[in-house]
């Protein structure tokens, strides 16, 4: 006599399967039952208040107000005219390397270390020296250009 080809593991898998898509179309006749489909489209409506509070009833008309098309901003506002004489820095050079040509100055306002090369002074410096500049942003940061030294 040949023994039979399903064994208890296989009958356990069939069983769980089995159990599985009882519990699958149960779960699908719940969700048909509980559906809201049939709701009407007023009542899938939602408002908003005066507040920014979500509610289901409809703001009263009374209290709209009017806004004008024109004050209504829809891009980033142009800058106005730019000073020349503002965008102009004052400094003092940290550091400055004769040999190699660059150097760094430390800004008075922002305290922040901006690179100057030989190419972007106007008058020769030194260490200490207080100067005047401009700044650019290059793709290594901020450069000094235009640098003088100011007189004392």
């Amino acid at each position: 006599m040949a023994k039979s080809q399903e064994t208890w593991n296989k009958k356990e898998a069939e069983k769980k399967k089995a159990k599985n898509k009882k519990d699958k179309e149960q779960k699908k006749q719940e969700r048909k039952a509980n559906s809201k489909s049939g709701n009407s489209l007023d009542d899938m409506i939602a408002y908003v208040d005066e507040n920014g509070q979500i509610s289901s009833t409809p703001p009263d008309p009374d209290k709209k107000s009017k806004i004008k098309v024109e004050d209504i901003l829809t891009s980033v506002p142009k800058k106005g005219t730019v000073d020349p004489a503002d965008s102009i820095r004052k400094g003092v050079i940290s550091f400055f390397n004769d040999q190699k040509g660059y150097g760094f100055i430390r800004d008075l306002e922002t305290q922040e270390s901006i690179f100057v090369h030989l190419n972007g002074l106007v008058d020769s410096v030194k260490e200490s020296d207080m100067v005047t500049f401009n700044v650019e942003q290059s793709p290594k940061g901020l450069n000094a250009y235009d640098v003088k030294l100011v007189v004392k």
